[in-house]
């Protein structure tokens, strides 16, 4: 219950600071508008009370007209009030919603590596931390709010003090257990929610595959449909079973919370009606005792619900908390090295990395160096562990065990930041951003994206220029029809859908447009291009890496015949090294891999049982995932 307590403290805390830091002024406007909407309710009942005793005793008119006057200005105030409460509060969530987003994904950016995007919880904390962004508003707001209902309430408690203290008592101890209840219900409502979590965000992916054009042609294809709709509603079925199972609790309870109000409320009104009978209270007292009681059941009521509701939002907001105060998940240097330019080489000195205790080691005592200047080729099957290295060298992760040197340092002493600014590349699984060709291009160097003759310099060098200043709109024509109005969605200039092939070039432009760094990795890069294409575009990037420190990793192993230094990777170390030419010699993986593809370019091809047991070989090298 501490820890509980400590949590929804630092929830509260870090809420008001965000209100605020962002919206002080609106705050101090709705703060005193509310202190209004709290004390009005009071002075209007004790004011009917005063003309009812005054009508029915023997105050004079100018009393009576004093009171009229007081009672109409009054009921203006509180008439006004609630537009402006609204207007001022619409002005806070605003801002806060805008200040949460903006610290919530200034957090996430702030995240070193990939391990948290790879973690389950980690991805259902930071939906419900998106959510959380929405309710900061709710918790300022809410809180407000109580203070409110606790003004209100208390003024009509003082008033049913003067009329009768044990009715006063009674009223006050039914509201003990609807504040309990609220509150376990809130808390139950926030558990359901992180319960639920992997079902709702199943939900949205099946429900993404079923709306989006990645998926769209393998489920007509194999008329996926039916199968992905089931699975999208059996997820449905299955939040939506527990919210019924949640509501009908919440039913139960508020029900029988209700009859106790009423049975109060009812006893209370027939015990006045006794007492004005007996002449123990005017007509003017039983009109406030009415009110009064209403009142304060209604007081206590909002404030019960605000209490819950604000317990509930409080631990949504925790865990927008928890994400904006979380660790990196790489461990970040206070005083960091700085990063020379790479002179003599980069170096892997006994490198093991596996994902989690619990996976199996990935890379097993990897030592490796690569030249400064040099073109090298990383190659090998499937599960090799290429791709796993080239994420320790940009690091993504850092190894297990062992290190990697950039000219002597260790990547683990400098910057995440000043390391990636040095390095330049494109992956087989490159981004097709829904932005325009400018653009596009352009992420590949924030500072250089309004320098169009430095882009266009970059997609020549891949082989794209002529393709993209052809579009509609030259460079400004987006690559997306996804953002296209109804009103021009048939005009074919609000833009275009390129090939694969023709992505792949544009993400090569994009790895071209930060031409000046000190090492640039190719992931596949030709992957999907045709052999025309995927020759042009190896002859281009020849040109370009030339003298520079290049790392290549490619399946196709005519590509990379011609790099300095190939490397074979090979159950997670290093199983050969060597030139094309030495490999060759040496007649092992690299050897029978090449000579394997190379035969199926031959008119005729092997058959029988070793052919085929080639042919799987050949499929198993058809793609780097390691």
């Amino acid at each position: 219950m501490a820890v509980d307590g400590v949590r929804l403290s630092a929830s509260a805390r870090e809420a008001a600071a965000t209100g605020w830091s962002g919206a002080a002024a609106p705050m101090i406007g709705y703060g005193v508008t509310l202190l209004g909407m709290a004390t009005a309710p009071v002075a209007v009942a004790w004011l009917t009370k005063l003309v009812i005793d005054g009508l029915t005793g023997a105050a004079s008119l100018a009393e009576l007209l004093a009171l009229a006057a007081g009672l109409a200005g009054t009921g203006v105030v509180a008439a006004i009030l609630p537009h402006c409460s609204r207007y001022l509060g619409s002005q806070i969530g605003r801002a806060m919603t805008a200040t949460t987003t903006d610290r919530l994904f200034a957090a996430t950016a702030r995240f070193p590596g990939l391990r948290p995007f790879e973690d389950s919880r980690f991805l259902d904390r930071l939906r419900l931390a998106e959510d959380g962004t929405s309710r900061a508003d709710g918790i300022v707001t809410e809180a407000f709010g109580l203070v409110r209902s606790a003004v209100t309430v208390t003024g009509f408690v003082g008033s049913l003090l003067v009329i009768s203290p044990a009715m006063t008592l009674i009223v006050l101890c039914a509201a003990v257990p609807a504040l309990i209840a609220q509150l376990k219900l809130s808390r139950r409502r926030t558990t359901l929610m992180w319960e639920i979590g992997p079902a709702e965000r199943r939900q949205l992916f099946y429900s993404t595959l079923l709306s989006t054009i990645e998926a769209a042609k393998e489920i007509r294809l194999f008329n996926l449909g039916g199968f992905l709709r089931g699975r999208l509603m059996a997820e449905l079925s299955t939040t939506h079973e527990a919210k019924r199972r949640m509501d009908r609790k919440e039913l139960s309870a508020e029900g029988l919370l209700a009859l106790l109000s009423a049975v109060v409320a009812g006893g209370g009104l027939v015990w006045a009606i006794a007492a004005a009978r007996t002449g123990t209270l005017t007509v003017g007292d039983v009109s406030m005792f009415t009110i009064a009681v209403v009142a304060v059941q209604g007081g206590l009521d909002t404030l019960v619900s605000g209490i819950a509701t604000t317990d509930h939002n409080l631990r949504l907001f925790g865990h927008y908390v928890a994400v904006i105060r979380a660790e990196p998940d790489l461990v970040v240097p206070a005083d960091p090295a700085p990063l020379p330019r790479l002179r003599r080489g980069i170096e892997l000195r006994d490198v093991w990395f596996r994902y989690s205790d619990d996976h199996p080691w990935i890379l097993r005592g990897v030592d490796l160096f690569i030249p400064y200047g040099a073109a090298v080729a990383l190659v090998g099957l499937n599960g090799a562990g290429k791709s796993t290295l080239v994420k320790l060298l940009c690091r993504f992760y850092d190894p297990s065990r062992g290190a990697i040197l950039w000219d002597g340092a260790d990547l683990r002493d400098v910057r995440p930041e000043a390391l990636r600014e040095r390095i330049s590349g494109v992956f087989q699984d490159h981004m097709t951003y829904d932005f325009s060709a400018r653009d596009n291009i352009g992420v590949g160097d924030v500072d250089a994206r309004d320098d169009l003759n430095r882009i266009r310099a970059a997609a020549r060098k891949a082989g794209v220029d002529e393709l993209l200043a052809a579009l509609p709109r030259g460079y400004d024509t987006l690559l997306t029809r996804m953002f296209a109005s109804e009103e021009d969605r048939e005009d074919s200039s609000t833009g275009v859908v390129l090939s694969g092939g023709q992505w792949q070039r544009t993400a090569l432009a994009r790895a071209f447009l930060r031409d000046d760094r000190d090492l640039m990795i190719l992931d596949e890069p030709s992957s999907g291009l045709d052999p025309e294409a995927e020759a042009d575009v190896h002859a281009r990037m020849r040109l370009h890496r030339a003298g520079q420190t290049s790392l290549l990793i490619s399946h196709r192993l005519n590509t990379v015949r011609d790099a300095d230094l190939i490397v074979v990777l090979k159950d997670g170390g290093v199983a050969e090294r060597g030139s094309h030419d030495d490999l060759m010699a040496v007649n092992g993986t690299y050897a029978r891999l090449f000579r394997l593809q190379a035969r199926g370019y031959h008119e005729s091809a092997p058959s029988g049982p070793e052919a085929s047991k080639e042919v799987k070989t050949e499929c198993w090298t058809s793609s780097s995932t390691g």
